[in-house]
């Protein structure tokens, strides 16, 4: 044999030897785990969706893997303090996070200094559900659907206020993105969160918004504020006579809050899969069902690869409509 194939063969050899126990470890791991008890990040502060999700969805999972889930809140930064705690995590199991691939996809853009990336950093494994986002507008708008509110908008620019939950958020980016795919101009008044422009929006004093219904649900019932369409593929049960976005004519505008289950990257594939299973187990669950359509939540679940091939989607749609309005950290 040529002197430079037998090195080569001994490199490779030599190679395998170093590989050779790290694999082990991992497939190791991958039939051991879960040993002990399990970490669960929820990067918001206790009582809201994300926490409800990851306590609901922890409790049915749990019993699927064979150990407890316990909820660690880790708030702060819309999200980027619980998102740089799964980053730093040992990729062993045994720490998992529930987030927005949405969040992630948009907190490079805002957050100067970032320590993570969520395509290098994580490994989203599951999505667990979805936010039903509707165009929301006040009932004095003489509008009663869609084409009508960008026909208004295109017709006086500016004139009709949109509210949002403040400058860079999911809300915000909805309208970004409205106008983009329409040219429907308004002018953006950012709050500080839902709850500070709600009574705004029902009396009139800002016309619009593209919010998650959830807390607009009892309004939207009692007549206070009218949804126009909801920003899914499909209709909501929550409001079935509403159309979706592409029923109104503006295919391909979608938008919703989002739960994912993430863990970090190097996590073993044998973990990941089992997490995966045992995760559309508990989205499937009739009584986790049940409770999160009475949250305006809708369950998901899908493939690991199908989860994946959506952070990717969510992070070129969002980036493309940030860089396309030229949106800078105010």
């Amino acid at each position: 044999m040529p002197l430079l194939s037998r090195r080569h063969l001994m490199m490779a050899s030599g190679a395998s030897m170093l590989a050779a126990p790290g694999l082990a470890r991992a497939q190791a791991a991958g039939q051991t785990w879960p040993a002990r008890q399990i970490k669960v990040i929820a990067p918001y502060p206790p009582g809201g969706g994300v926490d409800t999700v990851t306590r609901a969805f922890s409790e049915k999972i749990g019993p699927k893997v064979g150990q407890a889930l316990v909820v660690d809140n880790q708030p702060g930064a819309g999200g980027v303090i619980g998102g740089a705690a799964l980053a730093r995590s040992a990729p062993d199991g045994y720490t998992l996070m529930v987030g927005s691939l949405v969040d992630y996809s948009i907190a490079p853009f805002f957050h100067q200094g970032l320590t993570f990336d969520m395509a290098r950093d994580f490994v989203p494994v599951v999505e667990i559900a979805n936010g039903t986002v509707g165009v929301l507008v006040t009932p004095s708008l003489p509008v009663t659907n869609v084409q009508e509110l960008i026909a208004l908008a295109k017709k006086e620019p500016g004139k009709l206020s949109y509210a949002s939950s403040g400058f860079g958020g999911l809300i915000h980016l909805n309208y970004e993105m409205l106008k983009q795919m329409t040219g429907a101009e308004m002018t953006h008044v950012p709050y500080k969160g839902t709850s500070f422009f709600q009574a705004d929006l029902y009396e009139g004093r800002v016309q619009v918004s593209i919010d998650n219904v959830l807390a607009h649900l009892p309004h939207i019932a009692s007549g206070k504020v009218r949804c126009l369409a909801v920003a899914s593929k499909a209709r909501s049960p929550l409001l079935p006579g509403v159309p979706t976005m592409a029923e109104a004519g503006v295919p391909g505008f979608e938008s919703a809050t989002n739960y994912t289950l993430f863990v970090p990257k190097g996590t073993p594939a044998e973990v990941v899969a089992r997490l995966n299973a045992a995760g559309n187990e508990a989205v499937k669950d009739p009584d986790f069902h049940e409770r999160m359509l009475k949250l305006g939540i809708v369950p998901v679940g899908s493939t690991q690869a199908e989860v994946q091939a959506k952070m990717v989607s969510e992070m070129k749609r969002w980036g493309d409509v940030i860089q396309k309005g030229n949106i800078k950290p105010q």
